[in-house]
């Protein structure tokens, strides 16, 4: 099944909105691009919950291991993960109530955005939150 084409509007609103974004694969390594894009987020005035098997603390925001385990309410989803992962984490996003699910670049999982979509989250795909802010945003 084709994916659909990324809505303008949702990326731009998902990007000026505050929001709490659960970074899927954040770690404390600031090598990884998943660090760098966190930092993008903070500078856009997100609040960053990292979730990561080791849990650990980011930017100074707690880490959690997974997306169930998060307290409060989480806004969108970002997923640093492999696509064979993918699925799964998405499946989480819906069973925590998450308003949007963004797949990074080379992340792909149709059958599961498509359960996303269905459920009512936003879904972005293929493409990067600081790409989309440098092109869309003044």
């Amino acid at each position: 099944m084709p994916q659909q084409a990324n809505d303008e509007g949702d990326m731009i609103r998902l990007l000026t909105t505050p929001a709490r974004w659960a970074v899927v694969g954040l770690s404390t390594n600031a090598d990884r691009v998943a660090h760098r894009i966190a930092a993008r987020l903070l500078d856009l005035g997100m609040e960053i919950v990292p979730v990561h098997p080791r849990a650990e603390t980011v930017f100074g925001s707690r880490g959690y291991a997974t997306l169930a385990e998060v307290p409060g309410h989480l806004d969108v989803v970002d997923l640093f993960v492999a696509s064979h992962r993918a699925s799964d984490i998405i499946d989480q996003a819906i069973a925590v109530g998450a308003d949007a699910v963004w797949l990074q670049r080379g992340v792909h999982a149709d059958a599961a955005v498509e359960r996303a979509r269905a459920a009512g989250l936003t879904a972005v795909l293929d493409t990067c939150p600081a790409i989309e802010a440098e092109r869309l945003l003044p």
